[in-house]
């Protein structure tokens, strides 16, 4: 059954219009009147927001009632208490690649279940954002991260950060991490993930991973010195957005 993503409080019975996007899509689908959807609205489960409904999670029955030009009206029916997300919650800051593999990682990484992206400039970054452009791209990677959860089943979008600097990323980080920080690295004396992982999954934990050509040694040493162990998944050099995506799938498969 198609999945479309509602940002609104979700209440049985209630009538609504889907937003935009989704409105698109379902017109898309050539869906008719009486066609049969499932809603989700992003949120986390019944702490994550003031309002009860907005904050069950989970999924929604929905039934399409009318279709206009550009609008699209449903009916909400029943709630299911569904959840597929990931065991702990792992974020990403990575180094952004050029052309459209930002595009892929975002895609993949939200299949995968990481929790939110942090897209950082580096001293080696190809791809340079700032102002209008940097919140265009930000903007366009949210809605493929929405695309990946409507596709996948996962419930939770996760959160796609402003575009920053390295060194502006690394001074707000606190000065005690509240959970593990891994920096991928193919220096020496860099430690195999997976001996990292033998005490189970953290509930919470960040990677940061560099963009072609990797961080330099200064960013790495700037890196550690906010608790980011360097680790490796191997002896191979692997490209900037598999690497970020093999250490997301050994964490959260």
């Amino acid at each position: 059954m198609p999945r479309f993503y509602c940002p609104v409080p979700l209440t049985r019975g209630a009538l609504l219009d889907l937003p935009a996007g989704a409105a698109r899509h379902v017109q898309v689908l050539r869906m008719q009147p009486g066609d049969a959807i499932t809603l989700f609205n992003g949120k986390q489960g019944p702490h994550a927001g003031s309002d009860a409904d907005y904050a069950l999670g989970g999924e929604w029955d929905a039934t399409i009632t009318q279709m206009g030009r550009s609008e699209v009206q449903v009916q909400v029916g029943a709630h299911h208490a569904v959840e597929r997300e990931a065991g702990g919650n792992v974020h990403l800051a990575v180094g952004m690649p050029a052309n459209d593999r930002m595009d892929w990682l975002v895609e993949k990484a939200t299949e995968l279940g990481v929790a939110s992206i942090q897209p950082l400039m580096t001293e080696r970054s190809v791809l340079r954002l700032s102002g209008e452009r940097a919140d265009k791209k930000v903007a366009h990677w949210q809605s493929v991260a929405v695309s990946g959860c409507e596709q996948c089943g996962g419930n939770r979008v996760p959160t796609i950060h402003p575009v920053q600097s390295l060194s502006a990323w690394l001074q707000a980080q606190p000065a005690v991490a509240a959970h593990a920080r891994w920096l991928l690295s193919l220096c020496e004396g860099s430690v195999p993930l997976h001996q990292h992982q033998s005490h189970g999954t953290p509930r919470h934990a960040t990677f940061l991973s560099g963009p072609e050509g990797g961080l330099s040694p200064a960013e790495e040493a700037a890196a550690a010195a906010c608790g980011f162990a360097p680790v490796t998944l191997g002896p191979r050099v692997l490209r900037a957005e598999t690497a970020a995506l093999t250490a997301l799938a050994r964490l959260l498969a």
